[in-house]
């Protein structure tokens, strides 16, 4: 059965000014129960995990700062959000949405998580609306539980994800491949293992003929026994925050690939939602179905 985390606290705790697109998280189980992709068992909530789980990737004094709202001025703007206990408990729901997804994906092949996707978080700060590294956090779950030895993390939100590519330098048992828009942010990047920077305007045809190349390549050489997913669909031409110009059916045939490849060379998958900014509300969770839909009918 496919596992989805939801909490109603994705879009609830966020100011009324960062609402749309983030509306999202909450019409887009809408949209699966309707359509009759999911039913209400499909979906469960997540709640806070254990400190240690998130003390695993983020320093001591970053988290405590980040539970108390005592950063600093300067690291605070950082983020982007205006600090608040109700958005630091929505991180760490978050972060154990990731967790028990990942342990849903060892079980049924695979697991989502309605938000995640926080790449931009440092072992040390967070940055761009994301305060915890969701998919970090997972990745030090599963190995520090002895679950998983290699794990591969495929990041093709039109961003860099740079804040998991400077967790994981020079940590062999994770590999950090991110395909995303060149002059995108972070307009300075961090170095994953792989990066691929595309210029702007890259259409369907040559993104999946990059990626369709490349995957199994990194899945041969790497000897992945899990992988994260991290699905964002900013990579889509009416995104306000991407430069990259895939169609929706574009997007909706990447991700078909990179799960039909972790079904076929039988690795579990875990999927962070990750961005998605166009200014249709009903682009944004169209394309963020697909791969749910996609999850279903390949692995299910």
């Amino acid at each position: 059965m496919l596992k989805i985390a939801y909490h109603p606290l994705y879009c609830h705790s966020l100011p009324s000014r960062h609402r749309f697109p983030m509306e999202k998280y909450d019409l887009l189980p809408e949209q699966l129960l309707y359509e009759g992709t999911c039913t209400g068992a499909n979906f469960f909530q997540p709640e806070r995990p254990n400190d240690k789980h998130i003390l695993a990737v983020h320093t001591p004094d970053y988290f405590y700062d980040l539970l108390n709202i005592t950063l600093d001025q300067r690291a605070a703007r950082k983020i982007g959000f205006p600090l608040s206990e109700l958005l630091i408990e929505r991180e760490v729901i978050i972060a154990d949405g990731t967790i028990k997804a990942s342990e849903f994906a060892l079980k049924y092949g695979i697991a989502m998580n309605i938000a995640g996707g926080t790449h931009h978080a440092f072992t040390n700060r967070g940055e761009a609306f994301c305060l915890l590294n969701d998919q970090a956090i997972g990745a030090r779950y599963l190995q520090n539980k002895s679950l998983v030895k290699k794990i591969l993390i495929v990041d093709l939100d039109v961003h860099q994800g740079n804040g998991t590519a400077e967790i994981f330098k020079d940590d062999y048992s994770v590999f950090t491949f991110s395909m995303h828009g060149k002059s995108n942010y972070p307009f300075k990047k961090e170095q994953s293992d792989l990066d691929i920077a595309l210029q702007n305007g890259v259409t369907d045809e040559e993104y999946l003929s990059l990626l369709k190349r490349i995957l199994p390549q990194i899945i041969t050489n790497q000897k992945p026994d899990f992988i994260y997913y991290l699905c964002g669909v900013d990579v889509i031409s009416s995104d306000k925050l991407g430069k990259l110009s895939l169609t929706v059916e574009g997007c909706k045939e990447r991700d078909r690939f990179v799960l039909q490849t972790c079904k076929d060379y039988d690795i579990p998958v875990m999927c962070s939602m990750g961005g998605g900014y166009s200014p249709d509300i009903n682009t944004i969770v169209d394309a963020h179905a697909n791969t749910f839909r996609l999850a279903q009918d390949i692995f299910f």
